[in-house]
Order: C-alpha cells, then sequence, then structure tokens
C-alpha cells in the first residue's frame, strides 16, 4: 500500500514509518516538526525508495490537497496529535487546534481526495487515539469499545472530540474510516517529558525522579513497537467502520514502575546504585484519573493481534536503548519545557 501517515516524526508515528517501510509498503511521512518531533526518529529509512517527506501542517488545507494529489495514497493513518496531558493544563488552545480543528480539516481533504478518485472502498482513515478518552477506571474493570466517553482533561476531551469527528465522517460521508485506542506507549524514540524517559533520563543524571501524588495510579504499557504492528494490522485487515482497542496487557502501578526501571538502571549502571533512592513523590496532577485499563479481546480474536513482549521485556530493551542513545536524547533536553514541571495550577 501507499500510506500518508500524519505526525510520522513523533514517538509513535515514528514507529509506524520504520515498520511500514520494513514491510514494504510506501510511506509518506507529513508532520509539521513541532516541538516533540525529530526527523532523527525516521533516520533509519530517510534513504530508502519508498519514503518521502513532506513538511507540513494538517491545520493547513492547501498544503494537505497538494500533497494527497501528487502522492495518491491508498490510506491515511492521522497519528499528529498534541499529546503530552500537562501541556494540555497549561496551554489547552494548543490541543483544541490542533487534535480537534486539525483533524477536521484533515477530514475534509481526505474526503475531498477520495470522492476526487471516485469513493474506492479500499481506502481507509485510520484515526489513532488514546483509551484516556474513556475517563477513569476504579480498582476494577476494563475499558471496552463500548465504554462511554468521559474525558477528563483538556487532551483527552480533545481526543475524544476528534474521535467523535471521525465517526460523523464515516457516517454522515460514508467516508471508509477505522479508529484504535491505545493505552500508554512506551519505548524507544519517547520523547523525554513523559514519564518512562523522565524516570531513566533523570536517574542517569542523578537528578529527582518525580511521581506524582502516592504512586498508586494504574496504567496499562504497551511497547511501542507492539502498537505500531497492532495498527498495521488494524489497517489492513480491519473491519471498515470498526474501532479497536490495543493495550498491552501490562497494568502497573506508577510507583512500581518506577522502581522496575530503576533496578533495571542499578543493574547496567551498579556504580550510581540505588537509583531508587531518588525517587521523590510531588503534588499530583489536577484531575488525575486513577487507572486505566484495556480489553483487547476485539483485535485479539478478530484480527489475532497479540503483545510480543512482557512489561519487563519492553523496559528492559527500554532502558538500554536509552543507555546506548545519548546522542539523539541529549539535545532534546533543550526543547522548551523539557525539564520543566507543567501542569501545576
Amino acid at each position: 500500500m501507499k500510506i500518508l501517515v500524519t505526525g510520522g516524526a513523533g514517538f509513535i508515528g515514528s514507529a509506524v514509518v520504520r515498520l511500514a517501510v520494513a514491510q514494504g509498503h510506501t510511506v509518506v511521512n507529513l508532520d509539521a516538526l513541532t516541538y516533540a518531533a525529530c526527523l532523527a526518529n525516521v533516520a533509519s529509512v530517510a534513504g530508502m525508495a519508498n519514503y518521502a517527506f513532506e513538511q507540513a501542517d494538517i491545520r493547513d488545507r492547501d498544503a494537505l490537497d497538494r500533497i494527497l494529489a501528487q502522492y495518491q495514497p491508498d490510506a491515511i493513518m492521522h497519528l499528529a496529535a498534541e499529546s503530552h496531558v500537562d501541556r494540555s493544563i497549561d496551554g489547552p488552545g494548543a490541543f483544541i487546534d490542533t487534535n480537534v480543528t486539525g483533524t477536521y480539516i484533515l477530514l475534509e481533504a481526505a474526503r475531498t481526495y477520495w470522492e476526487r478518485q471516485g469513493c474506492p472502498d479500499s481506502f481507509r482513515f485510520h484515526h489513532v487515539s488514546t483509551d484516556e478518552v474513556y475517563g477513569s477506571l476504579g480498582v476494577t474493570g476494563q475499558f471496552t469499545e463500548t465504554t462511554p466517553y468521559d474525558p477528563r482533561s483538556p487532551y483527552s476531551a480533545s481526543k475524544a472530540a476528534s474521535d467523535h469527528l471521525v465517526r460523523a465522517w464515516g457516517e454522515t460521508y460514508n467516508l471508509p474510516i477505522l479508529l484504535t485506542n491505545c493505552s500508554n506507549n512506551y519505548g524507544p524514540f519517547h520523547f523525554p517529558e513523559k514519564l518512562v524517559p523522565v524516570v531513566i533520563l533523570n536517574a542517569l543524571h542523578g537528578k529527582p525522579v518525580p511521581v506524582y501524588g502516592a504512586g498508586e495510579n494504574v496504567r496499562d504499557w504497551l511497547y511501542v513497537e507492539d502498537h505500531a504492528d497492532a495498527l498495521l494490522t488494524v489497517l489492513m485487515r480491519g473491519v471498515r467502520g470498526r474501532s479497536y482497542n490495543v493495550g498491552g496487557g501490562n497494568e502497573a502501578r506508577n510507583i512500581d514502575l518506577v522502581k522496575t526501571i530503576c533496578s533495571l538502571l542499578d543493574r547496567h549502571r551498579p556504580d550510581a546504585a540505588p537509583h531508587g533512592d531518588l525517587i521523590t513523590f510531588v503534588a499530583d496532577r489536577p484531575g488525575h484519573d486513577l487507572r486505566y485499563a484495556i480489553d483487547s479481546t476485539r483485535i485479539n480474536t478478530e484480527l489475532g493481534w497479540y503483545p510480543s513482549v512482557t512489561l519487563e521485556q519492553g523496559l528492559e530493551k527500554t532502558v538500554a536503548w536509552y543507555l546506548g542513545h545519548a546522542d539523539w536524547w541529549q539535545p532534546l533536553l533543550e526543547r522548551d519545557g523539557v525539564g520543566t514541571r507543567l501542569g501545576v495550577l
């Protein structure tokens, strides 16, 4: 297939780009290169004949029309988004602008392109979203594809709105859509403002390792390369108009995740052990959701997709990657807001 990937220089998007190129698909990477994007994420495929890069913003309709007409993709995988909850608390406008308005503009460009192509049934608009649209769980239960939406942060509200837009364009205009909602991702090329890379890099520098509240919040952790595989599986075999939850089946409290990472660093860098002594509890995030947990039964049974690594295996791979790629993360530590506590009212 020829696939247009929006946000392909970001964390999850770049994993999709790398895997899709490796599988032999032709990939057009469309990215605005905002603060969290990094072309080094796709350096391994930059010279491939089946890869092209276009710097463009999903809010720029003229650019979208030009790129779609030039490359004529068989599918659009929409991953471009503002995604950091703490930043959404400080500046919600950027999240509404990109995640809601941007998705609307992209949908309209995709609809026009699809109609001009003769409305092929094989075309797909695959919208990639988050489990945070479902809100917060108690100590039991899991999110399914029919769980009512209950977003509780500006970020999750903006993603919920974009999900609704995509479904509406599928129903009203018959645009061939797919949706996926994933659990928390981690792995290589993770921008150093999210929990896992913050823990690794702070610990490596002997800095306090911040844990919100008492660290009791629970997340289901999904290795990013497993997620990329799931997304391409859905694109190739998912039922038009259907949504699929993608989880790692790896629930963990934040404090337990942090302690595991510190233990791995103790083994890799014993001279600085114990890294766990750096753990510091800080004021909780406003409206911090207690627990997320994904029921992946639909994608498991219908499409035969399962995650390939456990949380322990994935964290081992992730820690080893960061230890070996200081040339990648060192320059990113200088970018706006990195290393600063955001989202404090």
